[in-house]
């Protein structure tokens, strides 16, 4: 190919330009900040005793952490595990995990938009209401890393090889997030952040637990709509009266409702009218978006899929990667672990629920020889007949 003008200009940038004793990444004077020291994270962390509510959650003195680090010279604890979770595999990989629609089109959410939505909603009341927002930020965007491929439906195919059963939230914290070595209060929001949880010991978890149902059904709502499954004419009249029939007049409706409830209250809830109205969004997209037929028949396919890959590995353990826990696609090797014993079991859930839905679909094409037409309906049959990680 002939190099363009373009894209010689674009090389001849690589270097940046340099000024005294620094290089600029345009040409010309560059913009000015004014000389200042550095804002150390001790004196960030000093200033929280004056932005703050007396009930949120400080950095200082906190960060306690399951194998001891020194402090990071700029930033927060809370900062540092925001940093950490938007880095790692497990949050790229909810790009390629179900939220609704398995195998969305262009315009549908994924288990990632999901969660950075998640994240817009609670850090808008934290910021409010003066919580932490690093601590909400991180709670947020880590709070669904340990659903598996397919949505909730995963969590019903996986639970029965696990005493206890398979929970994506207490997974998330203490099997996929473990190497990332979070804070304790990191760990607890996202541990607690469904409502049929505990409940979080701080805030700023209690917040996501909020901004989590108020994102999902606004969003599996506009999603809906426009896959054609309902129309906004079937809308509960409470929620239209109290909260509008879009996502932004609906999103915009909770988050003051939070917010006033928050700092009213001096407790972490809604106002009671718009609670309602939320409950009504809720109930509505049960009857008529995750439990409709296609719906159910969906998930059916995916607990089928996943348990017959769990089977498969769980007796062939010597075929799993060995890598982080739910990374699928590293390099193979033996794990020394007898078939079919329950640490062959284990490994194999955690291969399984870090799988993508592609990677799932395309693992039993390939592993278990499983006809595409027998798939979810929605699925990419020609990408499925290529070989997982190609």
């Amino acid at each position: 190919m002939i190099e363009s003008e373009r894209a010689r200009r674009w090389a001849s940038t690589m270097d940046g330009h340099s000024v005294e004793e620094i290089r600029l990444a345009h040409a010309g004077p560059g913009v000015a900040t004014g000389a200042a020291d550095p804002l150390t994270r001790a004196e960030r962390e000093a200033t929280e005793s004056l932005l703050l509510v007396s009930g949120a959650t400080r950095a200082a003195g906190a960060g306690s952490r399951a194998r001891p680090e020194d402090p990071d010279p700029l930033r927060t604890c809370f900062e540092r595990d925001r940093d950490r979770v938007l880095h790692s595999t497990a949050f790229r990989r909810l790009a390629g995990k179900t939220q609704v629609f398995v195998f969305p089109d262009d315009h549908q959410r994924t288990r990632l938009t999901h969660a950075l939505e998640v994240a817009q909603v609670a850090t808008a009341v934290a910021r409010a209401t003066r919580l932490n927002v690093a601590l909400t930020e991180a709670i947020a965007l880590g709070h669904d890393c340990g659903h598996g491929p397919g949505g909730h439906a995963s969590e019903e195919a996986l639970s029965p090889y696990l005493d206890g059963g398979y929970d994506h939230a207490v997974w998330g914290a203490d099997v996929v997030l473990e190497p990332l070595n979070l804070c304790a209060e990191t760990l607890d929001g996202i541990r607690n952040h469904s409502w049929s949880r505990p409940a979080p010991s701080t805030p700023e978890g209690a917040v996501v637990s909020w901004a989590d149902r108020c994102a999902y059904t606004a969003h599996d709502l506009e999603d809906a709509v426009r896959a054609g499954v309902v129309s906004l004419s079937m809308l509960p009249a409470v929620l239209v009266e109290r909260c509008g029939s879009t996502r932004s007049s609906q999103l915009r409706a909770f988050i003051d409702g939070l917010v006033e409830g928050i700092t009213k209250t001096g407790q972490v809830g809604m106002r009671a009218d718009l609670a309602e109205a939320l409950a009504s969004l809720r109930a509505f997209n049960y009857e008529h978006i995750y439990l409709r037929p296609a719906s159910v028949a969906q998930a059916d396919a995916v607990v089928t899929v996943l348990q017959a890959l769990v089977d498969h590995f769980a007796d062939r353990p010597n075929a799993l990667p060995i890598a982080a826990p739910g990374a699928p696609g590293a390099s193979g090797g033996d794990l020394g672990l007898p078939a079919g014993s329950p640490e062959a079991v284990r490994a194999a859930v955690t291969y399984v629920a870090g799988m993508t839905d592609r990677f799932a679909f395309q693992s039993a094409v390939a592993h278990l020889g499983w006809d595409p037409s027998r798939l979810p309906v929605g699925i990419d049959t020609v990408s499925l007949r290529r070989s997982p990680g190609a």
